[in-house]
């Protein structure tokens, strides 16, 4: 159950076989304020009507067609408001979409480079993997052996090529 501190307001979810039937003390972990709090029952509070409905009903002949405007006419103004801010929202939306997208456009170089960084890393990735399997796979496969020889020698011949260029 949540129970709400008095004091600060600040809410805590408290396991109701804590609290007896005769209520207890309780204590905010916040601001340190104590109260005295007894379970209630909630079914047994009478039910109130907040709205006020009148017995007038509407007989199927009597029905009016509005039209759009004069429905809108009659609206309250807080539903008015809202329809507003909904169009507003709207424009927004749509703005920020077009936006997205004539960014999206400029940004594929950028994307081409995150592509290249992910393929290099997945690259050297498979190379150590390699490296550390080496002696299960050729005891698997024996015909891999020389394949990895050769890998492994052209990466430590490109490895000197980029050492030499710096």
């Amino acid at each position: 159950m949540i129970i709400t501190c008095p004091n600060c307001k600040k809410k805590f979810n408290i396991d109701l076989t804590l609290i007896p039937e005769d209520g207890r003390d309780l204590k905010c972990g916040s601001c340190d304020h104590v109260w005295f709090y007894k379970v209630e029952d909630e079914n047994s509070k009478p039910l109130t009507l907040n709205e006020n409905n009148d017995n007038n009903e509407i007989k199927p002949n009597e029905v009016e067609i509005e039209s759009d405007d004069e429905a809108k006419k009659k609206q309250p103004l807080s539903k008015k408001i809202i329809e507003k801010e909904e169009v507003k929202n709207t424009k927004k939306f749509l703005e920020k979409k077009k936006t997205i997208s004539k960014d999206k456009s400029k940004n594929t170089g950028g994307k081409f480079f995150s592509y290249l960084i992910v393929f290099i890393i997945t690259f050297v990735a498979l190379i150590i993997l390699l490296d550390t399997l080496k002696t299960p796979l050729i005891n698997v496969f024996p015909a891999i052996e020389i394949i990895l020889f050769n890998l492994f020698e052209t990466l430590q011949d490109i490895k000197l090529f980029i050492i030499d260029l710096i």
